[in-house]
């Protein structure tokens, strides 16, 4: 009777041991501390509840490798079982793979165990060994073990011990990798949110390129060391366009790589589809060469698509020794589709900027030649007429009536020979072929109805087409102000900058001008932004209007 009550007492203590144990790994998991922190004190509460001499936590890893993750023993004594350990043979981690079901190996002394954990475990002088199955939401993740060197087995019940352990480590993994996953969308979503807000704003490709390499690179930080963006060229190159995490102290791979070789760039090349190679050492290639050069041991590609073509490829490296996870192609695709329509973008906005150039310098051209027309026909012709009506005059008899009649078809030859002048000045002002900038807008502030005072440097070297632009901003501005602004004075100053020639045209008048009335400066804007300057109105009502532009010195 009392051998039972001191059993029954012992199970008693036993029990209350294993629920203090469980209680303090609960609340740790509950806590969600950092998983290597709970897998350690689990590790230590399983060894010394069980009174084992070892007792550790290890993670299956996709290649089939066994990954050590936590390890304790008895009285602190050291075990070298950290790294990777490969599976095979017979040996409970490779049974519990197998079978996602508890192993156990008793009798390591007489019987020879193969595989590598088992020859350590029999080197240690351990004589049982119970594995049980970790098991996150359905998927086999990992294994805890613990040893004996004890003559007698490990109890029958052991497994069962390690049950209620294993299941708080499934919940705690399961939360931190919840937990992990959500923070990686939060940090993944902002991050794309920050690059479309760029596209959106139509930023150039350039600064686009960068900024995605690097958000890329920061967000999948923990994973690769390097992020990579390059463009396929037709002549079998890849030519680089944005980097991140290169290398300090190895030389950046140049303007091109050659393709060829087996490389993910070179597969995506020529499949259009995302690759991966998780044995860079076996790689080849120019590029191929260059990762392992770099200590690369997983790469990642994912291709650049532009409205239906290979345009570019995104490359992503580590060189930590289990590859890139499983989604890191699909994660790289949400953000190389941004980098395509932001490509997309850009060569639809050169595309309409060269088309606006193009009519611009059409319209240009056909005003040069109206204006030589004019000026070789029509004029030439009405000079011609003056003439003879004035040789006429000075032939015929003078009669009063007659005489009069002559000189008033002299006059009005004359006035037509004056208006038709000036309309083709206004079509296009030829005094800018042969006196410049300067010369054209004194002309123009001359003959403005408005007085002008016009400011700017005795020279200026434009090219032709920005000379034009600036006498039509001027120009326009002037008649406009003329029109609608019942201003006293014009200010027009034009002065050069930092590089663009900055012409600012300001009025006192009643202000209020609105493009979209059909006052000419649409017409203005759209030829000095086609030139890579800007346009800028400020015209508050009863507050005067101000014109400024910049246009660059350069083509």
């Amino acid at each position: 009777m009392t051998d039972q009550v001191e059993i029954e007492r012992a199970r008693l203590s036993w029990l209350l041991a294993e629920q203090a144990a469980l209680r303090r790994v609960a609340t740790l998991a509950a806590r969600g501390v950092p998983a290597e922190e709970l897998f350690a004190v689990v590790s230590e509460e399983v060894g010394q509840l069980l009174a084992v001499d070892i007792a550790g936590l290890t993670r299956y890893e996709p290649e089939g490798d066994l990954a050590v993750v936590a390890i304790w023993s008895h009285n602190g004594k050291q075990v070298a079982a950290r790294g990777r350990w490969k599976l095979g043979d017979e040996n409970v981690s490779t049974i519990v793979a197998q079978t996602k079901r508890s192993a156990r190996i008793d009798r390591f002394g007489e019987v020879p165990v193969p595989g590598r954990p088992g020859v350590a475990f029999r080197d240690w002088g351990m004589r049982s060994v119970v594995g049980t199955p970790v098991i996150v939401e359905g998927e086999l993740w990992g294994v805890m073990v613990v040893a004996s060197s004890e003559e007698q087995p490990l109890p029958a019940d052991t497994e069962v011990r390690l049950a209620g352990f294993t299941e708080l480590v499934a919940t705690a993994i399961a939360n931190a990798e919840s937990r992990t996953a959500l923070a990686r969308l939060a940090a993944e979503q902002a991050a794309l949110r920050r690059v479309a807000t760029l596209v959106a704003r139509g930023a150039p490709p350039n600064e686009v390129f960068a900024i995605v390499t690097e958000e890329v690179g920061e967000l999948l930080a923990l994973d690769a060391d390097v992020m990579i963006m390059g463009r396929y060229h037709p002549d079998g190159t890849l030519a680089l366009v944005s980097i991140w995490g290169w290398p300090a102290d190895y030389p950046p791979p140049g303007d091109r790589w050659t393709l060829g070789g087996n490389n993910v760039a070179t597969h995506v090349s020529q499949t259009g589809r995302p690759a991966r190679s998780d044995r860079v050492a076996e790689d080849s290639g120019p590029m191929g060469v260059a990762a392992r050069e770099l200590g690369y041991r997983s790469t990642v590609g994912t291709p650049i698509v532009v409205d239906g073509d290979l345009w570019g490829v995104m490359v992503a490296g580590s060189t930590q020794e289990q590859p890139l996870p499983a989604g890191t192609e699909a994660r790289l695709a949400a953000f190389t589709e941004l980098v395509a329509v932001a490509i997309a973008n850009a060569e639809s906005h050169a595309e309409l900027i060269a088309s606006r150039a193009r009519i611009i310098a059409a319209a240009d051209e056909a005003r040069r030649r109206i204006e030589r027309d004019l000026h070789d026909g029509a004029q030439q012709r009405l000079v011609s007429l003056g003439l003879q009506v004035r040789a006429a005059q000075a032939v015929t008899p003078r009669t009063g009536e007659l005489d009069r009649e002559l000189s008033s078809i002299a006059d009005d030859i004359d006035s037509v020979q004056d208006e038709l002048r000036v309309i083709a000045r206004g079509i296009h002002p030829a005094i800018l072929a042969h006196g410049g900038l300067g010369p054209v807008l004194q002309t123009a502030a001359r003959r403005s109805a408005i007085p002008v005072e016009l400011t700017m440097p005795a020279e200026i070297g434009l090219a032709e087409r920005y000379e034009v632009a600036a006498y039509y901003v001027v120009s326009e501005t002037l008649t406009n102000a003329a029109k609608h602004a019942q201003a006293t004075v014009i200010h027009v100053e034009v002065e050069a900058v930092d590089g663009s020639l900055r012409i600012c045209v300001r009025d006192d008048g009643v202000g209020g001008a609105d493009p979209a009335v059909g006052s000419g400066l649409v017409g203005l804007k759209d030829r000095v932004e086609t030139l890579g300057g800007t346009f800028t109105l400020q015209s508050p009502s009863g507050a005067g209007t101000t014109v400024l532009v910049k246009l660059p010195l350069r083509d």
